[in-house]
């Protein structure tokens, strides 16, 4: 902090390490040299210290950014906070999640949070803030007119905590962003927010996920999203809306003409609801993600869904996985993926969809030239599915991520995957997890390691592989120059010698970051070979 190169920063982290004090009093002379606009990120191990914190930070006029969160400083320690942050006048952004502050510590900040008249970003969430600290929060927020950015998730503000912040929103002329995620604020809370959200007028940002709000408090909502205007963000999963609420929240979204993302995931929702969802779909020309993940959907509702997909020119991302589509809703989806140019993240996990479902939309990957995510994890697509998926890999050139966990694919799908494997340039990350591919199959693709020159993840973890497998994969290592990432975990049979095989060429991995063994019978012998290696020059 002494050095001229402080006045060069944008932002400084002061991590405190074991029994050491993070700050000293005397240092509050270079805080008072920090540069106007800086960012600073304080992370500390003794709750004490939040005395010593706040007696330089005062000396800090300029601090603009201020990041405290994950200190557990309570409210004792907000409350030591609070009385600094008076002669912070330029404090514009705060962060006090994760910190166990109650209400009382809600009601010490609120005490000096209408001082801060340049506050655009308040970060409260993952704390243990209850309707009244909510409520003492929202008598003074309506004064902080250049608050954009409020995040209270992960609280315990309730419905009466959502009714004190309802009667303040209107104020809030610069508010983008909401976050009450986790808040159990129920239908009674949702329709006091929808009493005033007509008056947002800039509200980009809308998340109310895990509220328990219902089919009510869906309808209360639908009654004034219309109006949003800015709307961008629209997250409302874990709320059991059910098919009711999806079809009160269908009927206005078209007029969301902003919207571009949906999140509706488990919601209870089945064939019913996304027919009503798609027909509000086509006019949401700015969408460009949708999650109606871990719901009831089936064929019939993946292919209303399928009719109208083809017109969100703009949609990236695509979540379905925890659905019932079957093979008939892959079909249905496959006819129409081919003309998603744009779409980028395609999940498709837990759906059943078998052989035939994978057969299918392989015959389209090619024409997904975007397409950098594919999630097909436990669909029972075995190795008749695998190996259609593999003669399609080879056109997904912008492929990086490709999840077939969960699949029942042995040693002669492994076998198929592994003959392309070396053609996917963009392939950084495969995940084999939970399938039967056993020793022959981990040598299989072992083979086709040194020609995967941008993975960086491979997982084969529950496959059966033995000390051979352990053997092969190790050989492999050191041609894998990117791959950072390896799991061979649950495989039960790497045992000592597979643990010794792998332990030969850690020197070798110099990439390698992560190696993942657990429950494999390695016993004393197998960890004294890994312990031989740690520790010496180049193996992290």
């Amino acid at each position: 902090l002494r050095t001229d190169l402080v006045a060069y920063c944008t932002s400084i982290v002061l991590v405190q390490k074991a029994g050491a004090r993070l700050i000293d009093s005397s240092i509050s002379e270079d805080f008072r040299r920090l540069p106007p606009n800086l960012m600073v990120t304080l992370k500390w191990k003794e709750r004490n210290d939040a005395q010593r914190v706040a007696g330089v930070l005062g000396e800090c006029k300029a601090l603009a950014h201020l990041d405290l969160s994950g200190n557990c400083i309570g409210d004792e320690g907000v409350g030591v906070m609070a009385f600094v942050l008076r002669g912070c006048t330029a404090l514009a952004q705060l962060d006090l999640s994760c910190n166990r502050t109650g209400d009382k510590g809600a009601g010490l900040l609120a005490e000096v949070l209408g001082e801060c008249k340049a506050l655009a970003h308040l970060d409260l969430r993952a704390n243990t803030i209850g309707p009244a600290g909510a409520g003492v929060l929202a008598t003074v927020l309506g004064g902080c007119k250049a608050l954009a950015h409020l995040d209270l998730a992960r609280n315990e503000i309730g419905a009466a905590g959502a009714g004190r912040l309802a009667g303040v929103l209107g104020e809030f002329k610069a508010l983008t962003h909401l976050d009450l995620d986790g808040n159990k604020i129920s239908a009674e809370g949702a329709g006091c927010l929808a009493g005033v959200l007509g008056e947002c007028r800039v509200l980009a940002h809308l998340d109310l996920n895990r509220n328990e709000i219902g089919a009510k408090g869906a309808g209360r909502l639908a009654g004034v999203l219309g109006e949003c205007k800015a709307l961008t963000h629209l997250c409302l999963s874990g709320n059991r809306i059910g098919d009711e609420g999806v079809g009160a929240l269908a009927g206005v979204l078209g007029g969301c003409t902003a919207l571009a993302h949906l999140i509706l995931s488990a919601n209870m929702m089945s064939d019913e609801g996304a027919g009503s969802l798609a027909g509000a779909l086509a006019e949401c020309k700015a969408l460009a993600q949708l999650d109606l993940s871990n719901n009831r959907i089936g064929p019939a509702g993946a292919g209303a869904l399928a009719g109208v997909l083809g017109e969100c020119k703009a949609l990236t991302h695509l979540y379905l996985s925890k659905n019932r589509t079957g093979a008939a809703g892959a079909v249905n989806l496959a006819g129409v993926l081919g003309g998603c140019k744009a779409l980028t993240h395609c999940c498709l996990g837990l759906n059943d969809i078998g052989a035939e479902g994978a057969g299918v939309l392989a015959s389209v990957l090619g024409e997904c030239k975007a397409l950098t995510r594919l999630d097909l994890s436990n669909n029972k697509i075995g190795d008749e599915g695998a190996s259609a998926l593999a003669g399609a890999l080879r056109e997904c050139t912008a492929l990086a991520s490709l999840s077939l966990s969960g699949n029942d694919i042995e040693a002669a799908g492994a076998g198929r995957l592994a003959e392309v494997l070396g053609e996917c340039k963009a392939l950084a990350h495969l995940d084999l997890g939970n399938n039967k591919i056993r020793d022959e199959g981990a040598g299989m693709l072992a083979s086709a390691l040194g020609e995967c020159t941008a993975l960086a993840g491979l997982y084969v973890a529950g496959n059966e592989i033995g000390a051979e497998g352990a053997g092969s994969l190790a050989r492999a290592l050191g041609e894998c120059k990117a791959l950072t990432h390896l799991d061979v975990s649950w495989n039960k049979q790497v045992g000592a010698a597979g643990a010794g095989m792998l332990a030969g060429v850690l020197g070798e991995c110099k990439a390698l970051a992560h190696l993942y063994l657990g429950v494999n019978r390695i016993g004393d012998e197998g960890v004294g070979a890994l312990a031989s290696v740690l520790g010496v020059p180049g193996v992290d």
